[in-house]
């Protein structure tokens, strides 16, 4: 079991209250509710902090005060209530200032700034390029930090998964993940969910085959029976192991009865079934 235990130490996450540094980049994962995850990024040179997709406050706050950071923005990637409910309090006790998509405005509490695709905002000195994603809802954005490798990506995007489609279609959605895809292989993906053993089980029922996928959930499942994140995740992972990612897999596709179809029709019909698994 040597390569089991080498990969858990490659794939084991930090736990939810370890800070990383990139660049100077400090990151905050926190456990929320019953499987949310909200990031706070800090850049001690500037001294900004942002809270990314506040699903409630008092953990927030909470981080803020032991840290003694005074939180300057939220970055919403979208609009429902498990992302977006601790915009109002949070804005009224530290004054931040609230970004989310344009088209969104009038669904997010505390609404100040609209950006849309290819805008590029800061967190002090670190770039952020905002990436238009529609297909779980009709305004999701994510957030990726360029230099930094690091992108957060809310429900469009999960470790070995994808958001359902509530407002758009399958070919909004496969377009939305085109772009992800084309991040660099070892960007760090926070995604806003702990969905991961749902995920990787339903991977295997349409990739049964594939290796990483097989060791990975072995990995997986060690991580959750000991209560660890699964997340953040890489894009590098993912390609070999999100079936959202794995359209054009000769396998995958004759798994599927589908050799030589189009990748939106076989992401669709991926779609079609893990919301019926």
């Amino acid at each position: 079991m040597d390569w089991l235990n080498a990969m858990l130490k490659r794939w084991q996450p930090k736990g939810p209250d370890d800070s990383r540094t990139k660049k100077m980049l400090i990151i905050r994962q926190l456990s929320v509710l019953n499987d949310n995850y909200i990031y706070l990024v800090h850049d001690p040179v500037s001294g900004e902090t942002a809270a990314i997709d506040p699903a409630v406050a008092q953990p927030v706050l909470d981080v803020l005060d032991k840290n003694k950071w005074k939180l300057t923005a939220i970055l919403n990637t979208h609009h429902h209530g498990d992302h977006v409910g601790g915009n109002l309090e949070l804005k009224q006790k530290t004054g931040c200032t609230i970004t989310a998509a344009l088209s969104d405005q009038h669904r997010i509490p505390g609404f100040d700034r609209g950006v849309v695709d290819g805008d590029e905002i800061t967190l002090g000195q670190h770039k952020i390029q905002v990436i238009s994603t529609p297909g779980h809802t009709s305004g999701h954005v994510v957030y990726h930090f360029i230099d930094d490798c690091a992108l957060f990506c809310g429900d469009t995007l999960f470790v070995m998964g994808c958001g359902r489609l509530f407002e758009g279609t399958a070919e909004q959605m496969w377009l939305s993940l085109q772009k992800l895809k084309a991040l660099p292989v070892a960007t760090q993906i926070y995604c806003a969910h702990e969905y991961t053993q749902t995920n990787g089980r339903f991977a295997l029922t349409v990739e049964p085959g594939n290796r990483q996928l097989q060791q990975r959930m072995e990995v997986i499942n060690q991580l959750r029976e000991k209560q660890l994140p699964t997340v953040p995740t890489t894009l590098e992972q993912e390609l070999a192991t999100n079936p959202f990612f794995r359209e054009d897999s000769v396998v995958l596709q004759e798994n599927l009865g589908m050799a030589n179809s189009k990748p939106v029709e076989i992401f669709a019909k991926i779609r079609s079934l893990k919301d019926n698994f």
